[in-house]
């Protein structure tokens, strides 16, 4: 592997004795993340005004800072304050803007976990936090609350715990590991992990969310890709938000983990003055595709504390898919949602493609702006669904059909309820009406 000089510059500064077998070493790129500003300048070679430092100093001590000199190296110093990598990763005094809306916890998911360290929102599914270590403190992080937070960091106990929940639960079929980062686990830790959770015979899927092929590439070794393949399926999802972080060795990072036989993921969130951009957008996904990544979220920027300054109107959002779908590949094209405020899960979002619709016909409109017609059927009967599975006529006979009771949305929609509407609960002409109903009055 051969350094750039500015990678050479920032590793001789850090150890004069160090090589490329250091820089290689993901441990030897956590141990020297830079986390001070004196550092920060001394690598960089430059030198902050006396109001940059104040910012940055003000800022840190609410939201700290870790920087490994990997991601260190890409930032482009000739014009900082409008570079990707440096937006994402240096603090800004703009995250010391707390706005009315802003939120510790936006999604709730402190609210919405039933043990620890497990998030259980989705009927079939659950978020397991076994770690709060991360290999840089990103700028837009949702989970800010946690960030250097020693006291969040999962124990073996609660992780137990939570894997406990799990075994007990029998609907949920897929468990997301997140953090922090689980790659900055041990090998062996999260062998343990992995294989707790494959012993369970309704887990299914394994997913696991990590940022390392982004911003510290070296975490992923022929020994953690082996470790992996045990336990099929497992899926990884990355976190590339600009063009530029794919570099050499997150390709590298990225073959690895596709040659393994491990599914690959994307989730990027859409990010002011980063990459809320059309071109920028369909760069990314052409080059996640190249490298065998299936763009999968676009996330619209959360409510959390001090990321009012990434935020960009819903609008752009929907103006980047137009210019994605009809004019690149179906799969390159990620889906598009807001994480509702208050833990009511991902929506997604997209351009309003059906125009009008009447009894036996609907009028869409392509990419283009073509607006053509799809008739419906002239006669359509209906198999009516009484959920006995065993004298269904359908010839879809599914060996493990789900029992599970429908909600929401699927709740209205199915023949098998006779639910007709959904009510909030703080919908002040039910209320009365059930106080009306009270027997005596």
């Amino acid at each position: 592997m051969t350094l750039s000089q500015v990678q050479k510059k920032i590793l001789t500064t850090i150890d004069p004795h160090a090589g490329v077998a250091q820089w290689t070493d993901w441990k030897w790129q956590m141990r020297n993340s830079i986390r001070d500003l004196k550092t920060y300048e001394s690598l960089l070679g430059i030198e902050l005004s006396h109001e940059q430092r104040e910012a940055f100093t003000q800022t840190a001590a609410k939201f700290p800072m870790s920087i490994t000199p990997y991601y260190l190296s890409l930032i482009n110093t000739a014009d900082m304050e409008n570079d990707p990598v440096f937006l994402q990763s240096v603090p800004s005094p703009h995250e010391l803007h707390i706005l009315p809306g802003d939120m510790a916890d936006p999604l709730h998911e402190d609210r919405d976990s039933p043990a620890p360290c497990v998030t259980h929102r989705y009927p079939d599914r659950v978020l397991l936090l076994v770690s709060n270590t991360c290999p840089m403190y990103c700028r837009h992080c949702t989970r800010k609350r946690k960030v250097g937070d020693q006291d969040t960091i999962p124990s073996r106990e609660a992780i137990s715990a939570g894997i406990e929940y799990i075994r007990q639960t029998p609907r949920v079929r897929d468990v997301l590991l997140s953090g922090g980062d689980p790659f900055l686990l041990s090998d062996e830790y999260l062998d343990w992990i992995l294989a707790e959770l494959r012993a369970i015979p309704h887990v299914e899927i394994i997913r696991i969310g990590t940022r390392t092929p982004v911003v510290l590439p070296q975490r992923i070794t022929p020994e953690l890709v082996a470790m992996l393949k045990k336990h099929q399926p497992v899926w990884v999802n990355t976190h590339f938000n600009h063009p530029r972080e794919l570099t050499q060795s997150s390709k590298n990072a990225l073959a690895m983990l596709a040659d393994g036989g491990l599914p690959l993921g994307n989730q990027t969130v859409l990010l002011s003055g980063i990459n809320d951009c059309p071109r920028i957008m369909k760069a990314l996904v052409h080059k996640l595709v190249r490298n065998r990544v299936r763009p999968y979220y676009l996330y619209q920027c959360d409510l959390s504390e001090g990321l009012s300054h990434f935020r960009t109107p819903v609008g752009k959002g929907i103006e980047i898919l137009e210019s994605l779908i009809g004019h690149t590949s179906g799969f390159s094209v990620p889906t598009y949602v807001i994480d509702a405020p208050g833990g009511g899960g991902k929506i997604p979002v997209m351009p309003n493609y059906l125009i009008s619709w009447s009894t036996n016909k609907v009028v869409l409109r392509n990419y283009e702006g073509v607006i053509t017609t799809y008739k419906e059927p002239d006669s359509y009967e209906p198999t009516f669904c009484d959920r006995n599975c065993d004298r269904c006529d359908l010839q879809l006979n599914l060996s493990d059909a789900d029992e599970g009771e429908s909600i929401g949305i699927q709740q209205l929609l199915s023949d098998y309820d006779e639910t007709i509407s959904l009510v909030p609960a703080s919908n002040e002409r039910f209320s009365r009406r059930k106080d009306e109903e009270q027997p005596g009055e």
